[in-house]
C-alpha cells in the first residue's frame, strides 16, 4: 500500500498544480464563479482525486450526505484523528467550503498559495474579529465554513476540548452547524506516523443545530457542549458499528 500510495500522492500533487491554471480557467470561463470560490472547487476536486487513489486499501462510506440534507451555507464543525481527515472531505457533498485552519498549513508552500486565494481561515493568528470578518464575507458569498474545534489532532481517537470560537462565530453569522464525525482515519494513518495501513472510514453527518437554540451570552458555550454530546454519542455509535 504505502509503495502504491506514497508515490501516486506525489504525482497528482504535481499534476494537480501544473494543471491549476488551466482548470482555474476553464471553471472561471464556464461558471463565472469568483476566484475564492473557483479555487475552493479545485481543492475539493484534487481530494476526490485522493479518494480514487485510495480506494483499493480503504473503503469509504458516507452516512447523512445527500445534497439536500445539508443546508447551505452553514458552518461544519468536525473531530479531528488524522492529518488525512482534510483529504477526506472530497467526501462531501458541497465543494464551496473555506477551512479554517491553524498556521502551520500555510507554510506548506505546495498548498499555501492555493489556501490563501480560497480565502482559508488563518485562524490562530488572526484575531477573532478578524476571523468574522472573513468569515462574513465567504457567507455572503454563499460559501460554507469547516472548523476542526479540538484544534489538534486526537492521539486516542477520544473527542478532546472543544474551543468555542467556531460556535461563537456561527451564533454571530446566524447559519446553522453540522456536526461532521468521521472514523478509520487514525488507522489509515495514526497521528505523527508516515505509514498507512487499509482502513474502513466513515463519515456522517449529524442533522444541523440552529444557533437561535442558544441565545444569550453563554449561547457560544451552551451550543459547543450540545454538539460535542452529540458527537461523541454518534462517534460511539460508529465505532461499536465498526468492530
Amino acid at each position: 500500500m504505502n509503495a502504491v500510495v506514497w508515490p501516486l500522492m506525489v504525482f497528482w500533487t504535481l499534476l494537480g498544480t501544473l494543471l491549476s491554471p488551466l482548470a482555474f480557467l476553464v471553471i472561471r470561463v464556464c461558471t463565472g464563479w469568483q476566484t475564492a470560490r473557483t479555487v475552493r472547487v479545485m481543492i475539493w476536486l484534487y481530494g476526490r482525486g485522493w479518494l480514487v487513489l485510495m480506494s483499493p486499501f480503504v473503503r469509504f462510506r458516507r452516512q447523512g450526505l445527500s445534497r439536500g440534507e445539508i443546508p447551505q451555507p452553514c458552518l461544519f464543525v468536525i473531530n479531528h484523528l488524522s492529518f488525512f481527515d482534510t483529504y477526506c472531505m472530497g467526501l462531501l457533498p458541497v465543494a464551496n467550503i473555506a477551512f479554517a485552519v491553524r498556521s502551520w498549513p500555510f507554510k506548506m508552500f505546495w498548498y499555501s498559495t492555493f489556501m490563501r486565494l480560497a480565502r482559508y481561515l488563518e485562524v490562530e493568528d488572526l484575531e477573532f474579529a478578524q476571523t468574522s470578518e472573513q468569515a462574513k464575507d465567504v457567507v455572503d458569498n454563499g460559501g460554507s465554513i469547516l472548523f476542526f474545534p479540538e484544534g489538534h489532532r486526537s492521539r486516542d481517537g477520544k473527542l478532546q476540548r472543544f474551543y468555542t470560537g467556531a460556535f461563537r462565530l456561527a451564533i454571530q453569522l446566524n447559519v446553522p452547524v453540522v456536526p461532521l464525525c468521521i472514523t478509520g482515519t487514525d488507522v489509515l494513518q495514526p497521528p505523527w506516523r508516515k505509514v498507512l495501513h487499509p482502513a474502513q472510514v466513515t463519515l456522517k453527518a449529524l442533522p444541523p443545530v440552529d444557533p437561535s437554540d442558544f441565545p444569550g451570552e453563554t449561547g457560544p458555550i451552551e451550543m459547543r457542549k450540545t454538539v460535542k454530546a452529540r458527537m461523541e454519542e454518534a462517534l460511539t455509535v460508529m465505532k461499536n458499528e465498526a468492530t
